[in-house]
């Protein structure tokens, strides 16, 4: 199983301590600082004073960096660049971008010699290192994730993050796009007889001859998109506080009952779970889905816990997926 797998399922229950001890649920607030300084306030309720709209930034979360992307600000750091470029293809970073590390653990030296103008993090990384990076630069952090209102969680870190680039225009336009492509997608379901069709989405990953299943449940950010697309999740499992976030095997797969199954694999995980990691698998043959022929493997490079530009590109493919 890849690092990539592993990170999420411990994030996500630091990420549910995290939400307890700071941050609000509302967007951040923009205030007139003068002298075209920048002021704003990030998820822990910390407000940030900048000399101006930040133009040399680096990010330690894909999400983030997928968002100063689309907004039209290439950072000067990424953390884990072959694993973006690998997982998040839907804002494509230019070349020369410095390596700053793992998502879980940035190289607070390395950050420091790229002079930063600000360092954006998320409330998955530990307080410990955000404190270290703040000694480099001002370190802004938005929430990873919240189960409650995981689309509009979304949309306020694109919200801040143009705020603290002074991109606000081009947010509104992205987030314009993104609303379109859901009204678009919907309608495209509808127009297809699909008005409420059962989806069910997850990701997998196989050790051995075991194959995990992690469903992508009520309160994640996919389940939430394929509400907006009008489809109806049928999975029964309880995620968890931060990413909606479920665990389960293939024998789980038996409660989803008559619903269709879509999933993204990424052939640097070294295969497919699904498709080869069950092919000879008993139970995984006899699913209604799969003798139906209603298994969707979604493209390579689209980011599950993505910004806008991820989210639509999921929205195409999988409406493509269930249309075609």
């Amino acid at each position: 199983m890849k690092n990539h797998h592993l990170t999420w399922p411990v994030l996500a229950a630091a990420a549910a301590l995290a939400l307890t001890a700071c941050g609000t649920t509302e967007a951040p607030k923009k205030e007139s600082a003068g002298d075209g300084a920048v002021t704003f306030t990030d998820a822990r309720g910390k407000k940030i004073t900048l000399d101006g709209p930040a133009e040399r930034v680096v990010g330690t979360e894909w999400n983030v960096v997928e968002t100063l992307v689309t907004l039209g600000v290439q950072p000067v750091g990424v953390a884990d660049v072959k694993g973006y470029t690998a997982y998040d293809k839907a804002a494509p970073l230019t070349k020369g971008v410095k390596d700053i590390g793992t998502r879980g653990e940035p190289s607070v030296a390395t950050v420091a010699g790229l002079e930063p103008d600000l360092i954006i993090a998320t409330t998955d990384l530990s307080e410990s290192a955000i404190k270290q990076l703040s000694e480099a630069a001002p370190v802004a952090v938005v929430r990873s994730a919240d189960a409650s209102r995981q689309i509009d969680q979304m949309l306020d870190t694109v919200d801040l993050i143009a705020e603290a680039t002074g991109t606000e225009d081009r947010a509104k336009s992205e987030i314009g796009s993104f609303r379109t492509a859901v009204a678009d997608g919907r309608k495209k379901l509808a127009d297809a007889g699909l008005d409420g069709e059962k989806v069910a989405f997850a990701d997998g990953w196989q050790e051995g001859n075991q194959v995990s299943v992690r469903p992508f449940v009520k309160g994640s950010l996919l389940s939430d998109i394929n509400t907006e697309l009008g489809l109806v999740d049928p999975w029964k499992l309880k995620g968890d506080k931060a990413y909606g976030l479920a665990a389960t095997d293939v024998e789980g797969l038996t409660k989803i009952g008559d619903a269709q199954f879509a999933y993204i694999a990424n052939d640097s995980d070294g295969g497919d779970p699904f498709a080869d990691g069950l092919k000879d698998n008993a139970v995984w043959k006899s699913l209604p889905f799969v003798k139906d022929d209603e298994v969707h493997r979604l493209p390579d490079g689209i980011w599950m816990f993505g910004g806008p530009a991820s989210m639509r590109a999921y929205i195409d493919a999988l409406v493509g997926a269930l249309t075609a």
